[in-house]
């Protein structure tokens, strides 16, 4: 049991930079090339490309090359409902804050 709290605090150490989660919330649906996230995030290519780095090191996104472009996807699906249920949480948190 040991072991799963440590692979999980260091699955969540990588959830806990929001550019990462940016892009997390970007591949939710779809695949994309990195050109593509550096368009949405209007970060440079060396900032992206050391977060996928990050995020591949530890299972969460696989990359494909197609040509001249490197495409990431999510690894399995489940990351986007524990995403989204923090989310929830937080929003939830920040409406009551608001009352």
């Amino acid at each position: 049991m040991k072991e799963l709290y440590k692979i999980h605090a260091e699955l969540c150490k990588v959830f806990s930079n929001p550019t990462r989660l940016e892009i997390l919330n970007l591949l939710r649906n779809k695949e994309k090339s990195v050109t593509e996230l550096i368009e949405k995030t209007k970060l440079s290519q060396a900032n992206i490309s050391q977060h996928l780095s990050i995020m591949k090191s530890k299972g969460i996104v696989i990359s494909d090359r197609k040509g001249k472009n490197i495409y990431y996807k999510l690894t399995n699906p489940k990351i986007i409902k524990a995403f989204d249920i923090i989310r929830d949480v937080l929003r939830e948190r920040l409406r009551s804050r608001m009352l």
